[in-house]
């Protein structure tokens, strides 16, 4: 027979099996009955223990009958339901391969039974081994902005939890994780842009595509996403409405600043105008092997890794080209505005913060004008010197 304890103190036995049982209750039933939390050890002093500690934790709340689920129903139910209308499909998607790499490792504990040094412990294994794939520089590991995201995304759950009763604490608090290091971008210099254009004029099937995006600084899932009806080819104007993402669906640009609609170079809105005259079907750019769909960034990513290794040319990311453009017009005198409507960008200070990068040559310009600004105010002190040094000789 259960021992009685003191009201709230909940009740403890010992099962056949020799164990020592402690129920406490957390919490209500949607039907009004009593929410019990189970504490099994072969102590009876340990089960004591925990119930303890665990009432201390509670401190007066209510837990709800969804803690019992476990972290994998949790996160599968709070992206498809709680985040269903709050995030874009994009995001949604790279929410769904996170939590793919959390289920094998944490998705069949209780929600209410994950603690920090599970999590930490998880973070630790994903960054010394959660890639499937063998990468050529890293192997197995994952990359550090990987397991942040992956962090990030957890916390953000299990804060949803804890709102909803279901946690107390939320055990991704208080964990280590990698630092944010931002990636040097790379650009193409006037040379290798050349070069660059050179190589694409010998492929027939990406030569526009890649010459648009170099004249454009589109996003990858934007400059796939363009249909002919974007395509105003008497103002010689492209409109940006859209964005492709990886499984061929599309949706909203990636802000409300990404919908905008961008005057073409003379030579992009020609080129167009001429790939218009046999178009087949509604994308600009279509899928070579399917063109009633668009062409999946997937496909061009690869195709610019083999370019680029043919001609000899640094082996640049997609985003790489857009950094190229939005560098080649600030050296061009584009003003900062311009360019953060171009780029699609809230403020200008985004723009010149992430995608421009100083050359070698605007570093020359720059230390040649303040060379001459200077010449010219130490000449003056040098002049004004050499007439009272004369004065007080005089």
């Amino acid at each position: 027979m259960p021992k009685r304890r003191a009201s709230g103190d909940g009740t403890l036995r010992k099962r056949e099996d020799g164990r020592w049982e402690g129920r406490l209750v957390v919490g209500t039933k949607k039907n009004g009955l009593p929410l019990y939390k189970c504490f099994l050890n072969k102590s009876q002093k340990e089960v004591l223990a925990r119930m303890d500690e665990y009432k201390e934790s509670l401190k007066g709340a209510e837990l709800c009958e969804d803690y019992r689920m476990t972290l994998g129903e949790w996160l599968d139910k709070w992206l498809e339901e709680h985040m269903a209308f709050s995030i874009r499909e994009s995001t949604k998607q790279g929410y769904r391969k996170y939590i793919e790499y959390i289920k094998p490792h944490l998705g069949h504990k209780q929600v209410a039974s994950v603690t920090t040094a599970d999590v930490q412990k998880m973070y630790n294994k994903l960054k010394e081994s959660g890639r499937v794939r063998n990468h050529p520089t890293m192997g197995h590991q994952l990359s550090d902005s990987m397991v942040r995201s992956i962090h990030m995304m957890l916390h953000e759950a299990m804060d949803y939890a804890m709102r909803e009763h279901m946690i107390l604490k939320n055990p991704a608090e208080g964990t280590t994780i990698p630092k944010a290091a931002e990636k040097e971008m790379q650009i193409l210099s006037e040379e290798q842009i050349q070069t660059f254009i050179e190589a694409i004029k010998q492929d027939e099937i990406w030569c526009d595509f890649f010459y648009l995006e170099l004249m454009t600084g589109l996003r990858e899932g934007e400059i796939c996403a363009l249909k002919w009806s974007d395509f105003d080819a008497e103002a010689g104007k492209l409109a940006v409405s859209r964005t492709l993402h990886s499984d061929g669906t599309t949706g909203e640009t990636k802000t409300y600043s990404g919908m905008r609609s961008i005057k073409l170079p003379e030579s992009a809105a020609e080129m167009l105008r001429e790939r218009k005259k046999t178009a087949l079907t509604e994308w600009i750019f279509p899928n070579p092997l399917k063109p009633e769909k668009a062409v999946l960034g997937s496909a061009a990513y690869n195709r610019l890794k083999k370019i680029l290794k043919k001609c000899g040319l640094p082996n640049i990311r997609f985003h790489d080209l857009r950094h190229t453009f939005a560098t080649q017009a600030i050296a061009g005198g584009v003003d900062p505005k311009s360019l953060s409507h171009l780029l699609g960008h809230t403020k200008a200070s985004f723009s010149l913060d992430r995608y421009t990068h100083v050359t070698t040559e605007m570093q020359e310009s720059a230390a040649a004008t303040m060379g001459s600004f200077l010449d010219k105010i130490i000449g003056k002190e040098v002049d004004g010197w050499a007439e009272e040094k004369t004065a007080r000789e005089a």
